[in-house]
């Protein structure tokens, strides 16, 4: 019986969300290559992942204690989004409010750099999508705390086990939980090919 991680990995490849090039690779947002692709935004665009990554994220955030979940713009906020409804649909019933970090302040209105339902004291989880080298998880939680969110864990759906990305963001105190690695990604490609 297929377990539902694997059928979130098996998603990957069924969206195209997953690529895997072993000669020429391709350029992360770091500037660094990397033989894989992994799109998150693509996956999330379809409500059959959606689903799977709410279930995961549910089991895999027992025992955590939050108020309030986000992440950077734009990437985090179908999976806060995801998370926070299966959340107030599961049972026991939890109430998560959600926010986004925007990369840049607003030069209008009330110029916030994160938006959503916070307040100061809230324990907060920070959301991302792929975890490479932590800079854009580090980011959220810096701001967060700048904003008086206590940031104890972090959720990415794919840990890509490259760059040191989590070793980095736990020397910060924070605690990395991924739904799937990469070698999770790589195992459903060679079972398909």
């Amino acid at each position: 019986m297929t377990t539902i991680r694997e059928e979130l990995a098996q998603a990957f490849h069924a969206t195209g969300s997953f690529k895997w090039d072993k000669e020429k690779g391709f350029t992360l947002a770091s500037g660094q290559r990397s033989p894989f692709y992994v799109d998150c935004r693509a996956l999330m665009a379809h409500p059959s992942a959606r689903r799977l990554v709410g279930h995961l994220a549910i089991e895999a955030l027992t025992g955590v204690e939050i108020n309030c979940l986000g992440g950077l713009e734009i990437g985090a906020i179908s999976i806060a989004t995801t998370i926070s409804d299966f959340a107030y649909a599961a049972d026991p019933k939890r109430e998560w409010r959600t926010f986004v970090v925007r990369k840049q302040a607003k030069d209008h209105g009330l110029g916030k750099l994160i938006e959503g339902a916070i307040s100061a004291g809230d324990r907060a989880l920070i959301v991302d999508d792929v975890l490479t080298s932590g800079g854009s998880l580090l980011k959220a939680v810096a701001s967060a705390r700048q904003a008086g969110l206590l940031v104890s864990h972090a959720l990415v759906i794919v840990d890509r086990k490259e760059q040191e990305g989590r070793e980095k963001v736990q020397l910060a105190g924070v605690k990395v939980i991924s739904l799937l690695t990469i070698e999770d990604l790589t195992a459903v490609d060679q079972q398909v090919g």
